[in-house]
């Protein structure tokens, strides 16, 4: 676990702290998408997608709303094969959350999927990478579902030629301040350093996901232990071994032995 006074803007938890702060949110989605933010809210996952979503074990990090678009920043430090089918699933989030809101569909927001990368998600070495949903068979048209994806390439911030995106790219791979907006990210980190409440949070949230680790590879152990005992028995069933032998060798209750038997016999 790293430890807290090490923390940069490239750590998930100051990522998400330093997002909170609302002018600095407004602003580095400005800078990066190049759009102007009237009025930038933090709203809440609506409770009826909430537990389907929470049980994915995948959560958005940075979710807010201007008045007609919706943003998902995420930070994304390690390589990640399912990155494209995670856009996705956060995009059917951004959706079904503003449906359930009460929104028609032809009311929906325009969606912005961001990930911020500290490495080169498509190994093309360019620093930005901006979909949008095309015609294959025409040039330049293009499907106005208002959801644009964008991935930043931090690595190769030295080839971006606007500077204001430049300037963060470097600061998230660099992890020192070069301009004014990158120092005010800089100053805030250090003050959230400063506060022992922060610190026991990030701690406490280390030690959940340490427990949550260690109880899925546990379960997980189990699970396969179980499928193990499944499989022997089957064997056994197959030999024609009595079901309470069966029961008795496996550790699998006579209830469960008596289920596959019946299973065996309908497949054969």
């Amino acid at each position: 676990m790293k430890k807290f006074e090490d923390l940069t803007f490239a750590d998930h938890y100051m990522f998400e702290k330093v997002l909170q702060n609302k002018e600095i949110c407004k602003e580095l989605l400005e800078r990066l998408l190049k759009i102007k933010i009237k009025r930038l809210e933090y709203p809440e996952i609506e409770k009826e997608i909430s537990p389907y979503y929470e049980s994915k074990g995948v959560r958005l990090d940075v979710y807010v709303k201007d008045t007609d678009k919706v943003f998902d920043v995420e930070l994304q430090n390690a390589i990640d094969e399912t990155l494209d089918l995670r856009t996705r699933y956060y995009q059917s989030i951004l959706d079904m959350d503003s449906l359930i809101k009460g929104e028609h569909y032809s009311e929906l927001p325009t969606s912005y999927i961001i990930f911020i990368c500290n490495f080169d998600p498509f190994n093309k070495d360019i620093p930005i990478y901006t979909f949008f949903t095309k015609c294959e068979e025409i040039e330049n048209l293009t499907l106005e579902d208002k959801m644009i994806k964008k991935m930043f390439n931090a690595k190769a911030y030295f080839k971006e030629s606007d500077i204001e995106i430049k300037s963060l790219l470097e600061y998230i791979s660099s992890r020192k301040p070069v301009d004014d907006f990158t120092d005010k990210i800089h100053n805030l980190i250090s003050k959230i350093k400063k506060k022992e409440v922060n610190k026991r949070e990030y701690e406490n949230m280390n030690i959940h996901d340490q427990d949550t680790f260690y109880r899925g590879k546990k379960e997980g152990i189990q699970q396969g232990a179980y499928q193990t005992k499944v499989e022997t028995a089957k064997k056994f069933i197959l030999m024609k071994l009595p079901l309470e032998q069966i029961s008795e060798g496996t550790g699998l209750s006579l209830e469960i032995v008596e289920k596959l038997a019946k299973e065996e016999v309908v497949k054969s």
